[in-house]
């Protein structure tokens, strides 16, 4: 059981080290793009003399200090600590409807899947 449960949080941290890696790369490709849409959109408001055209900087911008955030802050650090106000505080939110899924559950669904497969 102590192997299994190392073998869970090995690969629960590959994967939570997999989506930093992921949110980083595509920082790098946004940031590219952020950049170039903030210059071009820059130089279009200053020729055309309409701040206006400055607009689409805002959302952007929004998107990219989010993916920053993820990639080089500190969210996975308050969202670590806003699941565990969760799993302390606000149990209640967790519950499957229905109740926690029992064996007998699994196996009226699995008599009910083989009756339909057997009929087809």
């Amino acid at each position: 059981l102590e192997r299994q449960l190392l073998m869970q949080n090995q690969m629960r941290e590959r994967q939570t080290a997999m989506q930093i890696a992921r949110t980083r790369e595509f920082l790098k490709y946004f940031g590219a793009f952020f950049g170039l849409a903030a210059v071009g959109l820059t130089t279009g408001a200053i020729k055309r003399k309409n701040p206006g055209v400055l607009l689409p900087i805002v959302p952007l911008s929004f998107i990219f200090a989010y993916q920053y955030d993820m990639g080089y802050g500190t969210m996975l650090q308050r969202m670590k600590g806003e699941a565990e106000n969760i799993l302390e505080t606000q149990s209640t939110l967790l519950e499957l409807p229905k109740g926690p899924l029992t064996f007998e559950d699994l196996e009226k669904i699995r008599r009910a899947q083989s009756k339909i497969y057997i009929e087809k």
